[in-house]
């Protein structure tokens, strides 16, 4: 696996996360009689980074949105470190996986600081003051010490998903998801993110990213889920499914993108 384009780990800093495990068997998702996503099986290694690949409407926002149950599956499990999150109350689950959507959800009169800080003292019931600092932390991770006083309007597209970043790391989950995070910026402001997201895969972040973003999956994935049609085509290394595609869907998809 190559990060030789992400930032290295700032000096003397050893990993700062701890992630969890991630496994899926047989997870399926409908809407009403529509089946969306059939029979997902893969696992996911604490601190390694799994990119989700494949065509528009094959599922794969929808897979994401199952895991940590903002869409509850029709069948299957998903487990967390081992424990089943069907058993876990929602609010106490999406702690533990974070969701970084496509679009920053940012509140847009509030400053960075606080937009990071107001789901630790509101959903996780910390006092203002220390909620506060945590978010300053948070925001430092993502290289926005700096901006900690700005609200959206005076953000770059980047820097607002960074901050959409910062507000779920501060919830130290144990697995982070990435929804389509740099689609919505404009070219020049899509590496920096990447190499964000790269860096915290360094640093044993458990993340399930969904990209279109080739070249990202290949270089900081240690696995690649291809999806077409709902369901799991293909996956392993991504040396292996760039360049030695196995299925006819997997190879039309590749010689269309790349």
């Amino acid at each position: 696996m190559n990060h030789a384009d992400s930032p290295p780990p700032p000096s003397g800093r050893t990993p700062a996360f701890h992630g969890s495990s991630l496994e899926l068997t047989g997870l399926s998702l409908a809407y009403g009689s529509f089946d969306v996503v059939r029979d997902v099986s893969f696992e996911v290694r604490p601190g390694s980074t799994t990119c989700v690949i494949g065509p528009s409407g094959s599922g794969k926002s929808t897979l994401l949105r199952g895991i940590n149950r903002l869409h509850e599956p029709k069948s299957g499990e998903v487990l967390v470190a081992g424990e089943a999150a069907s058993t876990m109350v929602p609010e106490k689950l999406r702690q533990r996986i974070g969701l970084v959507f496509q679009h920053f959800n940012l509140f847009p009169d509030h400053t960075a600081l606080d937009n990071v800080a107001l789901a630790l003292w509101k959903v996780k019931g910390m006092p203002r003051a220390a909620a506060r600092e945590r978010a300053g932390r948070a925001l430092a991770e993502v290289g926005l010490a700096e901006r900690a006083g700005h609200r959206p309007r005076d953000l770059s597209g980047g820097q607002q998903q960074r901050v959409a970043i910062a507000r779920a790391l501060a919830m130290e989950p144990e697995v982070m998801l990435f929804d389509e995070a740099t689609s919505a910026l404009d070219p020049e402001l899509v590496k920096g993110v990447l190499n964000l997201m790269a860096g915290l895969g360094e640093r044993g972040m458990t993340m399930v990213v969904v990209t279109h973003e080739m070249g990202f999956a290949r270089r900081a994935a240690d696995q690649v889920v291809f999806m077409d049609e709902g369901e799991v085509v293909e996956r392993g290394a991504p040396e292996a499914l760039f360049e030695r595609p196995q299925s006819p869907r997997l190879q039309r998809f590749l010689s269309e993108v790349l």
